[in-house]
């Protein structure tokens, strides 16, 4: 894990590492979690089928990617999604960079560009309704993510968190959160760590369910996405 070898000189990634946090919520809302993501799978089964083919029909490559991201005390996981971008996505992106520095600096301030050169047709409505991160449901069911909780964030977005990053490794990182309800990619960064240290420090179970009843109008409307 790359995480390892930053802990000697990382606080939080060291503090987390030590094994000091429990998961917020403990067993009522890994209860919520293992119950809602189960029902989701059952449920969404012939919609999951159908994206797989658009996916795969569309270029020809694989459904499925997973890129690593750190979760609960620091441990690295893979947090899948339906395929969005190129295979040769990191070329595009780092070519697209140099050659624009307005985008470099979207890209250094959010880790995100509005218009990604990197991502496919389908991808592009799969993005725009999240239906790229329906797979998430299989990390949430493996013990690595949760229903609600933090946006998953790679180990150099986590250095951007400071002192809250704290926070961020007490919970799960979640498939919905403050974040998706709230504006998503409308709002800056620091505002995104500022509404993940506000759920670690006031989670509750009913906080849960009212963020995942929000979620669906956000996802509707599209509210922040690209």
């Amino acid at each position: 894990m790359k995480s390892a070898t930053r802990s000697a000189n990382s606080p939080f990634f060291s503090t987390a590492e030590s094994g000091a946090y429990r998961p917020v919520g403990g067993i009522s809302k890994r209860g919520f979690d293992i119950f809602t993501a189960s029902l989701a799978l059952v449920f969404l089964s012939p919609l999951f089928l159908l994206l797989m083919m658009l996916v795969k029909f569309s270029d020809g490559g694989s459904v499925f990617y997973g890129h690593r991201r750190i979760g609960h005390n620091g441990r690295s996981f893979r947090c899948l999604k339906f395929r969005t971008m190129r295979a040769d996505g990191d070329r595009i992106l780092q070519e697209y960079l140099r050659n624009n520095p307005a985008a470099y600096e979207e890209w250094r301030a959010t880790r995100k560009l509005q218009d990604d050169p990197r991502v496919t047709v389908v991808g592009s409505v799969l993005r725009k309704l999240s239906l790229d991160e329906l797979p998430q449901l299989i990390n949430i069911i493996r013990g690595e993510m949760s229903i609600v909780g933090p946006r998953p964030v790679v180990e150099d977005e986590l250095e951007l968190y400071d002192a809250a990053a704290v926070f961020y490794l007490q919970s799960r990182p979640g498939l919905t959160g403050l974040w998706q309800i709230s504006g998503r990619n409308d709002v800056s960064y620091a505002t995104r760590v500022a509404f993940d240290t506000h759920y670690v420090q006031n989670w509750s179970l009913i906080r849960d369910f009212s963020i995942v009843v929000k979620t669906i109008p956000a996802v509707c409307f599209s509210r922040g996405s690209y």
